[in-house]
């Protein structure tokens, strides 16, 4: 059966091998396994469920809480060649009953329903008779309590599927699961722990950036003209914020659209449209917007104010670089937020979650606050014990001297202790300001030999330097109606001169993308086809699609196959305009050639800054310069150079692998791919001695990749 699997891949999809993970949850799937697949956002999730849906006989149920995602996924199979409908609030009581019917003819491989359906006993006995052999769960996170967004209704899902008389397999699927709250999905839908595929969470693409201290309006403007070309998303807390912002970037000449639930139905969906349809470059929004946006060509995602939770942060940042092309997460932080979110969590009906809730808020403040790698701290949050830096993120790229605030630090502690380690961050910064505050006084603070020592600095600047202090885990927080800071153990080496404490400024951002005046004509290709077929422009090919084919340049119909993303069907319904509008374009420009070694995989674009930097350090790989004597200098990190190569290297360009793996390793590397497979690297590093690092591991994988 998987062998059929495989071929369906590439004659419906175009692709030639499943991503990390896809291949073991369909041959769990075809085991008639119950599964669990955890993978990012934009690893390929629906290929789970879709691809055993035409290899099993009858029709697979997708439950999703979704509906924009319903119709972008359904028009999606359709164009490709696969019977899918969907059934929702969107439809009539006579539409809906019409589908109904079709499906119990078994007109459908897929039905996409709504979890709210399963509320209805009709509509179980509807299921009852139908052919099923598959449920799949999508955003399965939902059915926890646990869970950042639990749906009640989801709790009918195991009823129900007791209640089928083919008794279907189970698929949960979600990219946004702590361990808590995988064990509460696998508990609740009967899925045994060893069935479980979790590919990681890391979004390779994804360059992730906190700014800090600069006029949030001003960069936000400088940002989208600096990337007009460009599609993306602005997360605003409110309405109110989403209809400031909206007024503002509208008298800046920005083409912007708008979205949230106190706007009506017809205008929220005209404004998604435009921005689906690219008609619209930026969508500012409330977090109402994007769940189940199937929209691959977002380059950028930003956070005007704090999320409450890493969860919905992550998820919502996630919905950049959907198609693999490298895109930027950035989330603009003010302290003020930090107090909104507070409020807002403590008018929660449900107090039992309220101690929760401020914890996930204060993991989401530390995160604004560290210094170490963003994508890190966000994989440890969802539960990944071995981690690396990205070389990548904000932090990763800030190559500028850090500071030793090692006195500043002992100054704040100092201080906690002598208050008795009994209050909270603006108490504590307003004694060590001098503050006359009339609590300070009344307390007797203003008498302590702490009191005012960092009188130089504003309160303010003291309390985000105890924001970060808390995310560098030397203070902690004991939650309640009153935080107060106490010293964590980390902190008492610092006071007793043990260890140092290092800060750095904070870092810039950078323009996406290069400009390709080739990109550029094929986007106009794929407008022109999406208005004619009235389909948002992804659901044609999606932005690394049209990259492939910048890079490959295909001109014959066989060539255009081996384009990402291109199966018989696409060749036969649109091959034909994309190919002479190439070659019409190479004719025009007879320098542009194909680009050597491409591989078949989305390729991805450079930043102006980041580009030209790994072009650099490739440069000086090819003088023969070693990793160290490279970071050495340019005054970049050693995973800052690795980072840098292992890009070349996936962008096709010459790396010497030799020079990158000690010969004595090629063997033991050799052995542990063989034994642990190609998919994960931690099982490959697993297997190998200590001194063999995950960049020889990843390295000697692309080595294999190109040599094979």
């Amino acid at each position: 059966m998987f062998e059929k699997a495989q071929r369906l891949l590439e004659s419906h999809f175009g692709y030639s091998s499943f991503r990390n993970g896809q291949e073991r949850a369909i041959q769990s799937v075809l085991a008639g396994e119950n599964t669990i697949c955890v993978m990012p956002t934009g690893g390929g999730k629906s290929i789970c469920f879709q691809i055993p849906a035409l290899v099993l006989p009858g029709t697979t149920i997708v439950i999703s809480p979704l509906i924009s995602l319903m119709k972008d996924q359904v028009d999606a199979l359709v164009q490709v060649g696969i019977p899918a409908t969907f059934i929702n609030s969107s439809l009539s009581y006579h539409e809906a009953n019409e589908r109904i019917r079709e499906a119990k003819q078994g007109m459908y491989k897929l039905l996409y329903i709504a979890p709210e359906r399963l509320e209805s006993h009709e509509f179980i006995e509807d299921l009852k008779q139908m052919d099923i052999p598959l449920v799949a769960v999508d955003e399965a996170h939902c059915i926890s309590q646990w869970g950042h967004d639990f749906r009640p209704s989801y709790r009918h899902i195991q009823q129900m599927v007791y209640s089928l008389p083919q008794k279907p397999n189970v698929l949960a699927l979600t990219a946004t699961a702590t361990p808590r709250v995988r064990e509460d999905i696998c508990e609740t839908l009967d899925i045994d722990e060893e069935n479980s595929i979790i590919t990681g969470f890391e979004r390779e693409n994804l360059s992730f950036a906190v700014i800090k201290g600069q006029d949030r309006l001003h960069f936000l403007r400088d940002y989208i003209k600096k990337n007009e070309k460009e599609a993306g998303i602005i997360y605003a807390a409110t309405r109110k914020n989403v209809d400031q912002l909206y007024e503002r970037l509208k008298k800046e000449n920005i083409n912007v659209a708008r979205y949230h639930a106190g706007m009506g139905d017809a205008e929220r969906i005209r404004e998604q449209d435009r921005f689906l349809k690219d008609e619209a470059s930026v969508m500012v929004a409330t977090s109402a917007f994007g769940m189940g946006i199937d929209k691959s060509n977002i380059r950028y995602v930003l956070h005007f104010q704090l999320p409450k939770n890493m969860e919905s942060y992550y998820q919502e940042a996630g919905r950049a670089g959907r198609d693999g092309l490298e895109s930027e997460c950035i989330l603009l932080y003010s302290s003020q937020d930090v107090q909104v979110q507070r409020f807002l969590i403590d008018q929660s009906s449900d107090r039992t979650r309220i101690h929760a809730e401020l914890e996930k808020l204060q993991q989401m403040v530390d995160y604004c606050h560290t210094e170490n790698c963003l994508q890190e701290f966000i994989l440890k949050y969802f539960g990944e014990i071995e981690t690396e830096s990205c070389g990548r993120c904000g932090n990763c790229l800030d190559s500028r001297t850090s500071i030793d605030v090692t006195k500043e630090a002992q100054m704040v502690m100092s201080c906690m202790i002598r208050m008795g380690q009994r209050f909270g961050k603006t108490l504590t910064a307003q004694v060590l300001t001098g503050s006359r505050n009339k609590k300070v006084t009344e307390m007797g603070f203003d008498k302590l030999t702490t009191y005012g020592i960092m009188k130089e600095k504003g309160s303010k600047e003291v309390s985000d330097f105890i924001e970060f202090l808390i995310s560098q885990e030397l203070i902690a927080i004991e939650q309640g109606q009153f935080p107060t800071l106490f010293v964590a153990s980390k902190g008492k080496d610092i006071l007793l001169g043990k260890e140092k404490v290092h800060r750095r400024e904070t870092v810039k951002v950078r323009e996406i993308s290069k400009d390709d005046p080739l990109f550029e004509t094929l986007r106009e290709v794929r407008r022109s086809i999406a208005e004619r077929e009235n389909v948002p422009p992804f659901v044609i090919f999606s932005d690394a699609a049209l990259k492939d084919m910048c890079a490959k340049l295909p001109r014959t119909s066989e060539d255009f196959l081996g384009v990402s993303g291109v199966g018989e069907l696409k060749l036969k319904k649109y091959g034909l305009e994309f190919i002479q509008a190439i070659r019409q374009f190479c004719e025009a420009h007879p320098e542009r050639q194909p680009e050597m070694g491409q591989a078949a995989a989305p390729k991805k674009t450079s930043k102006k800054a980041v580009g030209d930097s790994h072009l650099e350090t490739l440069q000086l790989h090819q003088q023969n310069l070693s990793i160290e004597q490279i970071a050495e200098k340019r005054e970049l990190a050693l995973s800052t150079v690795e980072n840098h190569l292992l890009q070349c290297a996936q962008q096709g360009m010459e790396v010497d692998f030799s020079k990158l793996i000690p010969t004595e390793y090629i063997p033991m590397l050799q052995k542990a791919v063989e034994e642990a497979g190609r998919s994960r690297l931690k099982p490959i590093k697993d297997l190998l001695p200590e001194e063999v690092s995950y960049f020889m591991v990843k390295s000697y994988l692309y080595f294999l990749s190109k040599n094979k």
